[in-house]
């Protein structure tokens, strides 16, 4: 494991020469392989069943497991051997440190959440540490009021202040409200009120008394004050250090920080005295601006106040975290995004930046993520990968884990950790215990026959995306002023308010014009940017292009060294409107003025050297290419088709990928600089030739056809490969017709048929959920096995459905011929397995003149034997421990179509 831990620090080994490069996509390392969620119900486990799971992950190609305790999903019941081992019990310690040395023994790398659910928390957070908030309460009152009672005031909270405020609305004028300060006898005294409405606001240091989301039993309790150092420290000391006592001598290889969804989380006791010490003005008088519309101020206090909150989080948890981590020799692994107000350039103090969410042309925590581990230097980033795909539990297939999971390579994204892998304990009902709402990836599925084939194909993209360096050329600014000017009580949500302010249309006009981005925000550029001619250098990646999206408030050094980016020729875009604002209530006059100086000289007159367009479409795409020729450009113009592009010492490495549900054949022309392009086959590490079309001063063009959801590689380099010879003149054969005289045998049963359909069809087979074997024979002539023709075993092309709008999560929106995925035998020797397009083998090797056997093992989905059977009673459950989850989309649980659906073909071709 002390291998892995160097790759994951920060200075990992790259390929350095194209021949190392493909040795290790051939046989990619072990570090390189997808993880799984391990998620421990109760949690009831035993040792046997431990072990069972951990070697059945490593036979499936999984190369580690995070532990994850939740909630219980059966009471203890000691005729069935289930007994929930209370979290951080001296049973549950020992079972963590058994499975830390069985890991280590199977090659296995194990992280540990440092807590129980999300966020962190427990019955040792008291109440003094629990997750603070800003209360307030507004009192409407007549104008002959003169007495207005405090609000109760409970454990852990403190009373602020209280305001007379003239209203209208949600709107108070600037001069329409003042601190009340007659207090005593448990209210507040008001002086003679003038005509209008009024109301008295309240203001309370309180807590949210937000509990642990989905805790294991002894788990339960408050969500900890991430704005709190002692509060952190007592969390670490009571739960981080008593969880380290299961791993004596080899520390976790990450602990891990999951959901940062501390709802509410905008207040911690001593706001108002670091406010002043870190802004320059007391926020007490200004309360009032926290909860309503008070006039021009409004907005500066509020982003005060988001900044702020910001660098409490940034100081006082996620700082002291990394310490903590740093200290017990192992490393951080943290989905820095959500509540409370965390920003991109935390990452900072993160080992392993991670991600989550597969929407990859919006502002979300996946690139967001990547971006910090380009700027900072961090060769491995990691994405929750699979959470809710195709809802309901059960219901994802191996198509839906590759069209994801290419969506989060596109947004560099290079260590997938699946969303996940249940315990179940022993002589549970099949298909054992499951997560409320997430796609299941063990052995319960029939598909997991190809499992270890999906695996090697995730592996072997995740090395070689880790490899060189990224090649983004655009810096796409983040206005985290803007952001955090537009929080609201109750809601620091930064990444969300960015994802709406930034909106959809300037990054895909930037992903479809042909470049790689990345995110960045003030504190990156202030702590780790500098100018080297033409390039803005943030940390350790190099870009040509700044684009400003909508931004409104921009801090004057920010400016100054955008405008120092420009006169060193680098190119800056500022859209939809020009910065205009010096954020924060402390900026002065000359501030503004000096600002509007700059982006008058930038923007405006025919001196100007920064573009400003209004329509981040059309107009922004032609700023764009005019600017700086595209990486790639597609003919005809496509947004279903994006790439990654990364450069090694001596190759340019282009992942591609068609994102849609439908064929898609473009010329793709590369801007680089290398004489040979290479086809690398994800799947099975095999390289061959390709084709240059045309070679141009805009770069090389190459003919693309992407199957739906196809993926591919494409390499430049300097080596020479034997050139591809054309189509030996040989006489093609018509295709055969394999489509009738299958036997098919499940379980038991076997039956001859001449017409290929779906198990469901039949009464007897509706709800089975299992593999079938499907047996033919058949007699092949000799002019269709020969070396001048490659022969496919073609299963059809499936069709596209129809998309729809999901409340969460993705799925792939495409019928296909197999349901769902099939391992494919040709005379006894294995040919390969299908689980995604295109539905072909190629048998060429594997056929004989005269007669031969095929024999296809087809597995389908476990929810078809859900469908016929009720669901689980959890009510003896909930009464016992509380109603802590709730089983998603149960209504959409009915068979789906299974087996072969045919037609199928022997093609043969040209070679």
């Amino acid at each position: 494991m002390a291998g892995l831990l160097v790759a994951c620090s920060g200075i990992a080994a790259t390929a350095q020469t194209i021949t190392d490069l493909q040795r290790g996509f051939e046989q990619p390392p072990i570090d390189a392989k997808i993880m799984m969620r391990w998620w421990w119900f109760g949690p009831a486990v035993t040792k046997p069943e431990l072990e069972r799971e951990m070697r059945l992950m490593k036979e499936g190609g999984i190369g580690g497991f995070e532990v994850q305790a939740v909630y219980p999903l059966s009471p203890d019941d000691p005729t069935a051997g289930i007994k929930n081992l209370p979290y951080l019990s001296d049973e549950f310690i020992d079972a963590l440190r058994f499975v830390s040395a069985k890991a280590k023994e199977l090659g296995l790398r194990m992280d540990l959440t440092l807590g129980s659910g999300w966020p962190y928390g427990g019955p040792s957070v008291a109440i003094t540490d629990a997750a603070s908030t800003l209360r307030s309460e507004r009192v409407k009152i007549q104008l002959d009021t003169r007495r207005v009672p405090i609000p109760s005031v409970t454990a852990g909270e403190k009373f602020l202040a209280a305001f007379i405020a003239r209203t209208n609305g949600q709107t108070i004028p600037a001069d329409g409200f003042g601190e009340l300060t007659d207090i005593h006898d448990g209210a507040v005294w008001l002086p003679k009120l003038l005509d209008g409405t009024y109301e008295v606001l309240f203001f309370i240091s309180g807590r949210t008394g937000m509990q642990v989301k989905r805790p294991a039993v002894g788990a339960e309790g408050y969500v900890l004050n991430h704005l709190d150092a002692t509060a952190t420290g007592h969390y670490l000391k009571n739960v981080g250090d008593r969880l380290l006592q299961a791993f004596p001598a080899d520390r976790p290889y990450t602990v891990f920080c999951d959901s940062l969804e501390v709802y509410n989380q905008d207040w911690t006791p001593d706001f108002l005295d670091e406010f002043k010490k870190r802004r320059g003005y007391d926020l007490k008088p200004y309360l009032p601006a926290l909860i309503a519309d008070v006039g021009p101020k409004t907005l500066d206090i509020r982003r005060d106040w988001g900044k702020t909150l910001t660098e409490l989080y940034n100081e006082r948890f996620l700082m002291p975290l990394h310490d903590w981590a740093k200290r017990n020799r192992t490393l951080l692994r943290v989905q820095n995004y959500g509540t409370p107000a965390v920003s991109l350039s935390g990452y900072a103090n993160v080992d392993l930046p991670e991600g989550e969410g597969a929407q990859w042309k919006v502002v979300r925590g996946t690139r967001w993520a990547s971006s910090a581990s380009h700027i900072y230097g961090r060769p491995i980033t990691s994405s929750e990968t699979w959470t809710w795909l195709h809802s309901p539990v059960f219901r994802a297939t191996p198509l839906d884990m590759k069209a994801e999971a290419d969506r989060h390579f596109l947004m560099g994204i290079n260590q997938l950790i699946g969303h996940g892998w249940p315990y179940s304990a022993e002589d549970v009902d099949y298909p054992g215990w499951r997560f409320y709402a997430s796609a299941v990836f063990d052995e319960k599925n029939p598909w997991w026959i190809v499992m270890p084939d999906i695996a090697s194909y995730l592996q072997r993209l995740s090395y070689l995306l880790r490899q060189g360096t990224p090649v983004n050329e655009v810096a796409l600014y983040l206005p985290n002023d803007d952001g955090w000017a537009h929080f609201t009580s109750g809601n620091p949500n930064l990444i969300d308010i960015l994802h709406d302010r930034v909106g959809t249309d300037v990054i895909s006009t930037i992903l479809d014009s042909g470049y790689g981005f990345d995110f960045f925000d003030d504190e990156v550029l202030m702590k780790t940017g500098r100018m080297e001619q033409d390039r803005l250098v943030l940390g350790s990646s190099r870009y040509r292009v700044v684009v400003l999206p909508g931004v409104e408030r921009i801090p004057l050094e920010t400016m100054r060294k955008l405008e120092e980016f420009v006169h060193g020729g680098g190119i800056v875009i500022a859209t939809r409107r020009r910065p205009e604002i010096v954020p924060g209530l402390k900026a002065t006059a000359e501030d503004q003025i000096a600002l509007h100086e700059i982006v008058k000289r930038l923007f405006e007159g025919p001196s100007a050297k920064a573009f400003y367009v209004e329509d981040e479409k059309q107009l922004f795409g032609r700023k764009l290419i005019n600017s700086l020729p595209p990486d790639v450009s597609l003919n005809p113009v496509t947004a279903e088709i994006g790439f990654v592009h990364r450069r090694t010492t001596d190759a340019d490495v282009y992942f591609i990928a068609n994102t849609s549900n439908v064929r898609l054949r473009v010329e793709a022309t590369f801007r680089v600089a290398s004489p040979q392009a290479e086809w690398w086959d994800p799947f099975s590490g095999r390289t061959i030739h390709a084709k240059i079309e045309s070679r141009t001063p805009a770069g090389d063009t190459i003919a693309i056809d992407l199957e739906p959801y196809e993926s591919r590689v494409l390499v430049f380099s300097k080596r020479i490969l034997p050139a591809a010879t054309g189509p030996t003149p040989v006489r093609v054969p018509a295709p055969i017709d394999l489509s009738t005289n299958w036997r098919i045998t499940i379980g038991d049963n076997s039956v001859v048929t001449d017409h290929l359909q779906s198990w469901t069809e039949s009464e007897a087979t509706r709800y089975f959920s299992g593999t079938a074997t499907y047996e033919k024979e058949i007699n092949l002539p000799g002019d269709l096995v020969q070396s001048g023709l490659a022969v496919q075993l073609d299963f059809g092309e499936g069709k596209a459905l129809a998309e729809q709008n999901l409340r969460s999560g993705m799925q792939a929106w495409f019928d296909p011929p197999i349901h769902e995925a099939a391992v494919v035998y040709v005379n006894d020797r294995r040919a390969g397995s299908l689980w995604c397009p295109p539905y072909a083998l190629d048998v060429s090797s594997l056929l004989r003149p005269g007669d031969n056997r095929i024999r296809i093992v087809v597995a389908n989905l476990a929810l078809n034997y859900m469908a016929g059977r009720r669901p689980p009673d959890y009510r003896l459950l909930n009464l016992r421990y509380g109603e802590r989850f709730q089983a998603q989309d149960m209504d959409k649980v009915q068979p789906i179509s299974s087996g072969l659906l045919g037609p199928i073909r022997l093609v043969p071709k040209p070679r």
